[in-house]
């Protein structure tokens, strides 16, 4: 047996919402295997995220093939070049739509620098706006960015009455003591289980359990035991065991709380 085999994947008796995923890279026979195994292990709900012009059709037409699928409309900061006037009404139009729950993925990413970072900062401040025009919490990545997403955040996250979440995060305490005490959520993923991600441990254990969120980023990111295989959200069960392991939390006591966060991130309600 492969040590990839070494343990089942975990039930708990609370469900558990899958924040942020990338269900488009699924075929149509992928899709149903996953939802069926998600389902498996208590995945009662899963948002899938918009990155691109691309697939923002392709999120809203995942929403329509099953009951609990919801999306988000939104421009990553890989792809900020392409944003522009058509896009924008794109996503303004498609977000009225109930299956869409948030704007996002929007962000800056330095790491890469597929966009040039100015061009990221005024499309990440337009879509932080039109979240604001439209009432709806925000899905935000950051990578390398800090200075610069707690600059933007500071004079625009005052606009957003519903937050969101800074989704996979990385980045350093002090932005995410800042993000904490304006009312944002951070959402954590295989990342935690990393040997090496001692810093994101760290925060995990700094912030409040009502201010933590739960996701895969699949296909991305795997949890340990599984690494080398593609993400799913069938996997969050080994995230939530290691969140819990950090704040020392029985794990059911820890899902209850981030199930509530979840809906009242998203569903507008507790």
């Amino acid at each position: 047996m492969s040590k990839n085999k070494r343990r089942e994947i975990p039930r708990f008796d609370t469900p558990i919402i899958e924040t942020h995923c990338h269900l488009d890279y699924l075929d149509a026979d992928e899709l149903t295997a996953t939802l069926a195994q998600s389902a498996q292990v208590g995945i009662e709900r899963i948002i899938t995220i918009a990155v691109s012009a691309a697939n923002l059709g392709r999120v809203l037409e995942l929403t329509r093939e099953a009951a609990n699928i919801w999306g988000t409309q939104g421009i990553h900061p890989h792809e900020a070049a392409s944003f522009n006037a058509d896009t924008e009404a794109l996503i303004r139009l498609q977000a009225k739509d109930e299956r869409i729950l948030a704007i996002g993925e929007i962000g800056l990413d330095y790491h890469y620098d597929h966009a040039d970072r100015a061009v990221q900062r005024t499309v990440f401040e337009r879509q932080l706006q039109l979240a604001a025009e439209l009432d709806m919490p925000v899905v935000i990545h950051t990578r390398e960015a800090d200075d610069d997403t707690r600059d933007i955040l500071r004079a625009f996250g005052p606009l957003l009455r519903r937050k969101g979440v800074l989704h996979s995060f990385t980045s350093g305490l002090p932005l995410a003591e800042y993000c904490l005490a304006e009312g944002f959520m951070l959402g954590f993923n295989g990342i935690a289980t990393f040997n090496r991600a001692d810093n994101v441990r760290e925060v995990i254990a700094a912030t409040p359990l009502e201010q933590i969120l739960l996701e895969t980023d699949a296909p991305y990111l795997t949890p340990v035991p599984y690494r080398g295989r593609p993400n799913a959200p069938f996997y969050l069960p080994l995230v939530a065991e290691k969140v819990a392991e950090v704040k020392q939390l029985d794990v059911e006591t820890m899902l209850r709380q981030v199930y509530r966060n979840s809906i009242t991130a998203f569903f507008g309600a507790a």
